[in-house]
């Protein structure tokens, strides 16, 4: 029999919110569903459900494999509070045979709202940030820590420099993609190590190119006075301006060139728009707004998770925030960070690349699940003058994958594996034509 580790996938939050303590009606929730579990009644468990959670999962199914665990992990013994970050509450669940993090959410009405079990890792510290795994530098680079000062912070980045560098050389900006990603290409909190960006800068540097990467705002070491639900797009082009007019002061280097990835794309059309910028690369990047892309992503999502969103979405449109939103939905479109997404979803990576005077290079992977090569061609088609690269079996981080959703997907979390090679060499290929 297949082992069973999930219980009920509905809700994964990837936002940091201040740590509160566990509420009554929690408390209440937990111990008739560890009375209920342990005394095998699951039908009297799913009546404890939402009515969204009822319609996205049938009782027969949630019975099967509730039994089904209930056969592998034995009797609930205990249930520890951990942590609650609303709307979810986190808790160490020792079963006979096991233990698992239990993570839950429920309603006004102490119905359950979300469901979770997942492998239980011990916190190594509960003061300090996760750090991913990251490869070394490459022994012809050397790299040096960068800040720039912001209206409300403070960005920090890394600086590659190739080590035999004698004259005047040019440098490549490196723009992360969406989440709270990091200058390297990793995001702990989403679980995504890949190493994307350091990579990178290691083939521009054998390659005889220097690079600036670094942590987008409220990402790792880049700080801000800003709050999530002041955040605005525009935002991330002020910073990527900011490091365009430090490296343009910095006489080491003889030319700018800008690399945006997936949602630093369109971040970097829109900050090379008028800068001292010699040539632009696109790698992943939408050829739609950002509104129209997610909401084809949502269309491999539950039916509930998908309607959800486009209620969102039309709420936006006639400029209102959702607050009352599902908890599935947290990751993607949570109030806190809807503001920001009406800020985003206002621009046109077709028209924005339009504005751009310079030589361009468009690149995708054949293989990426979350931009297309239609989206690649939509790009080309806005900018005939521009170089398309579309590399076959390449997926949204740069990596060999093929496009089996969940082998594609585990090669996010391979830090080792190293960038398509014909990325690589399409990208070094354009920059040792630019002038």
């Amino acid at each position: 029999m297949k082992k069973v580790s999930f219980f009920i996938l509905f809700i994964c939050f990837a936002t940091k919110i201040m740590a509160q303590p566990e509420p009554a009606n929690y408390v209440v929730a937990l111990n008739k569903f560890k009375q209920l579990y342990n005394n095998n009644q699951p039908d009297s468990i799913y009546g404890m459900f939402s009515n969204e959670m009822k319609e996205a999962l049938p009782a027969d199914k949630f019975r099967t494999t509730t039994l089904q665990l209930k056969s592998q992990l034995g009797n609930l013994v205990k249930a520890d509070f951990v942590k609650y970050e609303p709307p979810l509450a986190y808790y160490k669940a020792t079963f006979q045979k096991n233990t698992f993090l239990l993570n839950l959410s429920v309603n006004s009405e102490t119905k359950f709202t979300g469901l979770l079990l997942k492998p239980y890792q011990a916190p190594v510290s509960t003061n300090t940030e996760p750090v991913s795994p990251t490869i070394p530098t490459d022994p012809s680079v050397t790299e040096s820590p960068i800040s720039i000062k912001t209206f409300s912070g403070s960005i920090s980045g890394t600086l590659a420099m190739p080590k035999n560098a004698t004259d005047k050389i040019p440098v490549v900006l490196i723009i992360a993609g969406s989440g709270p990603t990091d200058r390297d290409g990793n995001s702990p909190k989403l679980g995504l190590t890949s190493n994307t960006y350091k990579m990178i800068a290691n083939e521009l540097g054998k390659n005889g190119y220097a690079s600036v990467r670094y942590d987008k705002r409220l990402v790792g070491q880049s700080v801000s006075s800003t709050k999530e639900t002041e955040l605005r797009f525009e935002d991330y082009v002020d910073d990527a301006v900011g490091l365009i007019n430090m490296l343009n002061d910095d006489q080491r280097f003889s030319k700018i060139i800008i690399l945006g990835h997936s949602e630093g794309s369109l971040v970097g059309m829109m900050a090379a728009n008028d800068q001292p910028i010699k040539a632009f690369i696109s790698v992943a990047g939408a050829g739609d707004s950002a509104d129209k892309i997610m909401t084809e992503q949502m269309k491999s999502k539950s039916q509930l998770m998908s309607d959800g969103f486009n209620r969102m979405i039309d709420s936006l449109k006639r400029g209102k925030i959702t607050e009352n939103i599902d908890p599935s939905l947290y990751p993607y479109a949570r109030p806190s960070i809807q503001k920001y997404l009406m800020s985003w979803f206002r621009y046109n990576p077709t028209r924005e690349i339009r504005k751009l005077k310079i030589p361009i290079l468009i690149v995708q992977g054949s293989t990426d699940l979350q931009v297309t090569v239609a989206d690649a061609e939509k790009l080309k088609k806005a900018k005939s003058d521009a170089v398309l690269a579309i590399i076959p079996n390449m997926n949204h981080v740069l990596k060999e994958a093929p496009a089996d959703k969940d082998k594609n997907t585990a090669t996010y979390n391979e830090p080792d594996l190293p960038l398509k090679p014909e990325f690589v060499k399409a990208m070094i290929s354009f920059l040792n034509k630019v002038k």
